[in-house]
């Protein structure tokens, strides 16, 4: 009887045990359920730890690549404010017109923290030049997360980190596997190559200012099966160089950007450059998309670039026919729009 007893005493502790176990699994679903209306905790890109309170309904952002980005992570309704010359952006124009009437409320020379207070935000995006303003954020208790996708590594995390802001994580995870999918078809592709062309790549403000090893942009250039004249550079971003410089480079290939100040005939006609190969060959081009926005940021869009580069320097390897049919899947899934080929530079 005492055998007994203890048998089932011990049967009645092992049912309040999964009883538990149940009802503590309950509760953890019921956590990721209404994870919106909790606090998270996220370490921005400048290493500080961002306490987020509640659902993100409401978010600001003064940094373009943030913006284009919450588009693609189908949170362009939750964006109550946005970066100055929104009417220059032609993916605006295109799937967030509602963006082109919101307050600009900055740029990257600075942000005016009280209209942005006004809008009552639930969270406010900063690019990292902007990090002086985070102790006026930090006093007004609004949550502001500070970004630095400049590099192919930040970009990751950059997109890692917005979809944990603003709660669209298995977007944000869908579109990371899409770019390394991509990323790693193009390296397979370009692995052997030993004929890599070299290649200079210009600046918006000046042509005779060039991406340095720092960049994303050098990144692309890499990966897409190409040698970036000015892949030695090491100092800060965009750097100024000389003519003398680009002619001792002599690059095989010269690519201009879409957003660019000059046009590519006044580098044709610059008797300067008139010895330089890629100038000789006809070789200068510009990186798409005028139309859209530029593929040599670090944008959601900006894969888009890799094969486009691939395609240029490596025709042999990767088809434009290839290329069109990549990029027109891939504003079709995270844009939702159907793009014609003039859009996608051809």
């Amino acid at each position: 009887m005492i055998h007994l007893r203890k048998r089932v005493i011990s049967a009645m502790m092992a049912l309040v045990m999964v009883l538990t176990i149940l009802t503590g699994c309950a509760n953890n679903q019921k956590s990721e359920t209404n994870s919106g209306e909790e606090s998270i905790v996220v370490t921005d890109q400048i290493g500080r730890e961002v306490k987020i309170e509640g659902e993100v309904k409401n978010i600001v952002s003064s940094y373009y690549l943030s913006s284009s980005l919450l588009i693609a992570l189908g949170k362009k309704d939750n964006v109550v404010g946005i970066e100055l010359k929104a009417d220059t952006r032609g993916i605006y124009k295109k799937v967030a017109p509602e963006f082109l009437d919101l307050p600009g409320v900055g740029s990257g020379k600075g942000i005016n923290v009280e209209q942005v207070a006004k809008l009552d935000p639930d969270v406010v995006i900063i690019p990292k030049k902007l990090k002086d303003s985070v102790e006026q954020f930090e006093q007004l208790n609004i949550p502001v997360v500070v970004i630095d996708p400049e590099t192919l590594d930040n970009f990751i995390d950059f997109v890692e980190l917005m979809g944990k802001v603003v709660g669209a994580e298995e977007r944000s995870k869908a579109l990371i596997e899409e770019y390394e999918r991509i990323f790693e078809e193009v390296r397979e592709l370009t692995k052997d190559v030993k004929d890599r062309p070299t290649v200079y790549l210009s600046s918006g403000s000046d042509f005779l200012r060039t991406c340095t090893s720092k960049m994303y942009q050098n990144e692309l250039i890499d990966i897409a099966g190409g040698k970036n004249v000015s892949s030695d550079l090491q100092d800060g971003y965009w750097q100024a160089i000389s003519a003398e410089q680009l002619v001792s480079w002599n690059p095989e290939k010269i690519f201009t950007v879409s957003y660019a100040e000059y046009a590519n005939e006044d580098i044709v006609n610059d008797v300067r450059f008139k010895d330089i190969e890629a100038i000789k060959n006809g070789e200068i081009k510009t990186f798409p998309s005028k139309l859209l926005e530029p593929w040599d940021y670090p944008t959601p869009s900006s894969i888009l670039g890799v094969l486009w580069l691939t395609s240029q320097l490596h025709p042999e390897l990767y088809s434009e026919e290839d290329y069109v049919k990549e990029a027109k899947n891939f504003y079709k899934t995270y844009f939702n729009m159907d793009v014609t080929e003039e859009e996608l530079g051809l």
